[in-house]
């Protein structure tokens, strides 16, 4: 059973505080998790300026995924980057925006995946967005090179997962497999304060978030999953309310506390789903398992899924762990007819 810390609490003493509970912690991941702290306090900065300084709009490039950068995003891809280096603890960054793996340090520990600014595409009307990440014990000898069998590992591997939600106001959610917990930024000491320890999700929700305009392409099982979730039904609480950002950190965030579950399935024109395993789907999968959830993408467990290349991508049904289970029975039954 956890110990519930009350009063003020920072971050920085909360990891402090969980150390103990390891008895052979030696400390670089909690130095590690510091750095990506320093660097979402910046990027939030970066972000609540935004429209004071020349940093939104286009960046004038695409990235590996044929996206297109927006000034922010490289802002805040080199901020982790260049933290995460000065650092130390991290050998390696794979990141949303970058092709290959970033090389940093070989004595360094860890592997750390990201995705620097989650729904950018929204950057530029003011709308929620957010970074995530996952870190990785490295599988090679510390002091050698970093392999690519270092950065392709399945979920199961991380130990540790989170994100940093830039909107009303700037929460850090993460979990190193024991519990999910939050901090909100008091931007009058600067430092993110506990605010909600050991968070589960509902088992049931009423929420359900796809992006409802590509419905003609999703395969059926998808569309009747749908159907049913906009059906009334007073004994199971149905019709659900759709409620949909485009913002994975947001749209994941809000059904985490409220309950809910996020779709975003194979597509006729992107078979595999469009959010990528190692940076967005792993990190993701690993705080709602850790907070009583369920991910899946229709028939594997999300983190079972070894990866195959950087930036793979794979449809994912996350959330509430019966609204989850239900999606799936529809996408078993497509399969079955």
């Amino acid at each position: 059973m956890q110990k519930e810390i009350t009063g003020l609490t920072t971050v920085h003493q909360f990891i402090l505080d969980k150390q103990k509970d390891f008895p052979y912690a030696t400390g670089e991941l909690s130095r590690l998790l510091r750095d990506i702290i320093l660097s979402a306090r910046i990027i939030n900065r970066e972000v609540n300026k935004a429209g004071l300084v020349d940093i939104l709009g286009d960046h004038g490039s695409t990235n590996v995924q044929g996206e297109e950068v927006k000034k922010l995003d490289m802002r805040a891809n080199d901020e982790f980057i260049n933290t995460l280096r000065r650092g130390h603890e991290c050998a390696a960054v794979i990141s949303e925006e970058d092709e290959d793996i970033n090389y940093l340090n070989e004595t360094g520990h860890y592997i750390v995946a990201m995705d620097p600014l989650d729904g950018s595409s929204n950057i530029d009307v003011n709308v929620s967005i957010g970074t995530i990440f996952s870190i990785y014990r490295r599988i090679s000898e510390v002091g050698t090179p970093i392999t690519v069998e270092d950065c392709l590992q399945p979920g199961i591997n991380q130990v540790a997962a989170g994100y940093i939600l830039y909107g009303s106001s700037t929460m850090l959610v993460y979990t190193t497999g024991c519990g999910v917990h939050a901090f909100t930024l008091d931007l009058s000491i600067g430092e993110f304060c506990l605010s909600n320890q050991g968070i589960t999700t509902p088992k049931n929700g009423k929420i359900y978030s796809v992006n409802e305009g590509n419905c003609n392409k999703f395969p059926e099982g998808v569309k009747n999953y749908i159907k049913y979730c906009q059906e009334e039904n007073k004994e199971e609480n149905r019709p659900y309310s759709s409620r949909y950002i485009g913002s994975f950190v947001a749209d994941f965030h809000r059904n985490l506390m409220k309950g809910g579950i996020y779709i975003y399935p194979p597509t006729a024109k992107d078979l595999n789903g469009k959010l990528r395993l190692i940076y967005e789907c792993n990190p993701m999968a690993f705080l709602v398992e850790q907070a009583g959830g369920r991910a899946t993408d229709g028939t594997r467990r999300i983190m079972e899924i070894v990866p195959t290349s950087l930036h793979q991508r794979v449809p994912v049904f996350i959330g509430s762990e019966n609204m989850v289970i239900k999606a799936e029975e529809f996408v078993k039954a497509e399969v079955e007819a």
